[in-house]
């Protein structure tokens, strides 16, 4: 059975060294904004498989596997879109070391799993969600979905009035 958690205490689950424990857990997501648009994490609560080794000393390693999918308007059509995103994120926490080997997300035994599950969703995000890889866009004359529009959708444009005084120029020979 699956149990929602924002956090997780690594400390009660009183692990030796060499030891590990796979769980099986939900944890929420809160909704991304880009570009000024909102896209939802889906499902609402995101299972995900959690490893934890611990490691010699007072440290784990951590790795997060999960499949969602973010949903939200296309960032060149805005028709709605639809992005199945894969995770496999690894941490490693041995407090006292180095700050390389010392995870933003353990603190006191305490790992904040929420936090770090929506930033390795955005980790894996890629630069600009589409409805589809092929997506044409909007015109930028009249704003017609060019997915949609009829073959050789084009408009003659009016020359740029600031230019119109180089048009009067004569050059002498």
């Amino acid at each position: 059975m699956r149990s929602r958690v924002d956090s997780l205490d690594l400390g009660s689950m009183h692990l030796q060294s060499g030891e590990g424990r796979r769980l099986t857990l939900e944890v929420p997501v809160e909704p991304f904004t880009l570009a000024e648009e909102t896209y939802l994490v889906t499902p609402a609560l995101i299972p995900v498989q959690l490893d934890i080794s611990r490691t010699t000393g007072e440290g784990y390693a951590l790795r997060l596997r999960l499949r969602a999918t973010i949903e939200g308007p296309c960032m060149r059509c805005l028709e709605p879109a639809a992005l199945p995103l894969e995770v496999d994120a690894r941490e490693v926490s041995l407090p006292g070391e180095t700050d390389e080997l010392d995870s933003p997300y353990v603190d006191a035994e305490v790992l904040a799993l929420a936090d770090w599950t929506r930033e390795a969703l955005a980790l894996v995000l890629p630069a600009a969600i589409l409805c589809r890889a092929d997506c044409a866009g909007l015109c930028v004359v009249c704003g017609a979905n060019l997915n949609t529009a009829e073959e050789g959708h084009r408009h003659d444009v009016e020359p740029d009035p600031r230019w119109a005084k180089l048009a009067e120029l004569r050059f002498e020979r």
